[in-house]
């Protein structure tokens, strides 16, 4: 379930430091944290999905990396981002 380009856009627009920041860490995570939402519909319905199944898996394992490297380097953004997306700690 991938994002469209104008979702894509959207995101970059709300989270990025100006319009082609497409790899910072927060525009990393909130794309990542829009496929796993995405994903997470599908799977409600189509539970049997496996390859969809690991693959949430990966992204998830993927954001949380981002997120703890976030952290490391810098609190401020990290907290905004979570706040931003609506995350928990």
């Amino acid at each position: 379930m991938a994002l469209t380009t104008k979702e894509k856009a959207k995101i970059i627009k709300e989270i990025g430091l100006d319009e082609k920041d497409t790899g910072s860490s927060d525009v990393q995570i909130a794309m990542l944290s829009k496929e796993i939402d995405k994903l997470v519909l599908h799977l409600k319905k189509n539970a049997q999905d496996v390859h969809s199944k690991k693959g949430l898996i990966t992204m998830v394992i993927k954001r949380k990396k981002l997120l703890a490297y976030l952290k490391k380097t810098s609190e401020k953004r990290y907290l905004a981002i979570i706040k931003q997306i609506g995350l928990k700690k």
